[in-house]
């Protein structure tokens, strides 16, 4: 026979994993979420300025490079955008399969473990979910770092120009 409290802690125990990992998505869901802003305030940034430059007349060759530079950045940011809500849509997944994996652990151990195949299968899930998402991010890093460097080249030039 099973000692009960013996058992309540196997399955305290078994539950630890998905919580960390419920904990370690949660981050990522913020820090993905903080990025997403990110993006929101360089859009409007961006949008104002092309606002207040619309109502001028857009000859000089720096005017110009500056416009073509925003088109660019729009067109990342845009993409950026997408990776990022892709990114969270798929991290919240995970966290519902981490939890999902929780309820399956207490539910197989009332059941003495006949079906301790479903926390395991969706943990595994939620981790896939999460290795998934990570990709994502890792894309739309690149993106960020893309942008950075073409304004920093932007930059450069304008000051050459300048003297």
């Amino acid at each position: 026979m099973v000692d009960p409290p013996a058992l309540a802690r196997d399955v305290l125990a078994v539950m630890f994993t998905p919580a960390v990992l419920i904990s370690a998505a949660g981050t990522l869901v913020l820090s993905t979420s903080n990025r997403l802003s990110r993006v929101v305030d360089r859009v409007r940034g961006l949008a104002e300025e092309v606002a207040k430059s619309h109502t001028e007349t857009v000859t000089s060759v720096a005017a110009k490079a500056r416009q073509k530079l925003i088109a660019d950045q729009m067109d990342m940011l845009f993409a950026r955008a997408l990776y990022l809500r892709s990114a969270v849509t798929v991290l919240y997944m995970a966290v519902g399969l981490f939890v999902a994996s929780i309820i399956g652990v207490g539910v197989t151990a009332s059941f003495q473990w006949r079906f301790g195949w479903l926390p395991v299968a969706t943990e595994l899930l939620g981790s896939g979910f999460l290795l998934y998402a990570c990709s994502y991010l890792v894309r739309e890093a690149r993106i960020a770092v893309k942008t950075t460097l073409q304004e920093m080249d932007y930059v450069r030039e304008v000051m050459k120009r300048s003297g």
